[in-house]
């Protein structure tokens, strides 16, 4: 379908993961013409950024066409250190702009592959085997199954745009790591320091893993706290109210997306053992 329809090939995306990686070996021994993009983030670790290298040569030697993909907001490059004064808010596990912009902005176009499984997440379940974006929810198509009521569409695929396969969203976390073993798969070495997952170092996705995170790689910590800095200066200068609650300063912020204290003015519920009641 990526030769017929777009006369390119198979485009598998490689974020540095497991997931990702075994997905590159599957279609690697399927024989199907493809290539690896990796959307760089900027603020991954650098044993993702050497990790990704050291694949891309080797598969470089093999005849595969391999591009790193470097971000941009608004027609000009980007890092997160920049995105977050941009957009005046921190990223959150609700506002996820920096995955939309440093991650997700590539493949336009394209038939791509990626690593996403039903057993990452609740929003993942929504995905699909086979995905066709549309400019409208109506047209867009998901199918999860061979037996789906919607297969001849598929079969005909006369949308443009970006076409999705996700061939391993069913897999379980046993199942990748079992197949990593068996076919003795090169993973991020982050996986042997006590990281369960890949991703941006700081991640509000991540939940506590950050703390291990930053533990590791306190240049990304301070890298935040400047970028909050600009944030509020941007913020203050526009007369912006804040909707979080008062921020004092970088520090502020950066322990209130830690989660590591409510920003004064913001709710509390508590349970009272005498009354057996909430309150706030």
């Amino acid at each position: 379908m990526a030769l017929l329809h777009y006369g390119k090939p198979l485009v598998v995306m490689d974020s540095g993961g497991k997931d990702s990686a075994v997905c590159r070996e599957l279609v690697r021994r399927s024989g199907v013409p493809h290539e690896i993009m990796h959307n760089l983030t900027t603020a991954d670790a650098p044993q993702t950024v050497y990790y990704i290298r050291e694949q891309f040569i080797r598969a470089g030697e093999t005849g595969i066409p391999c591009a790193v993909n470097l971000p941009y907001y608004r027609g000009q490059r980007t890092t997160m250190w920049r995105l977050i004064p941009a957009k005046k808010i921190p990223p959150t596990r609700i506002a996820r702009y920096c995955c939309e912009v440093l991650k997700e902005g590539n493949g336009n176009g394209r038939f791509i592959v990626t690593g996403v499984r039903w057993a990452e997440s609740y929003r993942r379940k929504q995905r699909g085997i086979y995905e066709s974006f549309a400019k409208t929810k109506k047209n867009k198509i998901i199918l999860n199954n061979d037996n789906d009521d919607r297969r001849r569409l598929f079969e005909s695929c006369r949308l443009k745009g970006k076409h999705v396969c996700n061939p391993i969203i069913d897999w379980t976390d046993r199942d990748i790591w079992e197949y990593i073993r068996a076919e003795k798969i090169p993973v991020n070495p982050l996986y042997d320091m006590g990281f369960f997952r890949v991703g941006c170092i700081g991640c509000p996705m991540a939940g506590k893993q950050r703390y291990l995170e930053f533990a590791l790689f306190p240049t990304y910590k301070r890298a935040y706290i400047r970028a909050f800095e600009q944030m509020l200066l941007i913020r203050r200068q526009e007369g912006k109210d804040d909707r979080f609650g008062r921020w004092k300063d970088a520090q502020g912020v950066f322990r209130w997306w830690m989660e590591e204290d409510p920003v004064p003015g913001q709710y509390e519920l508590l349970w009272d053992e005498e009354t057996e009641e909430l309150y706030y």
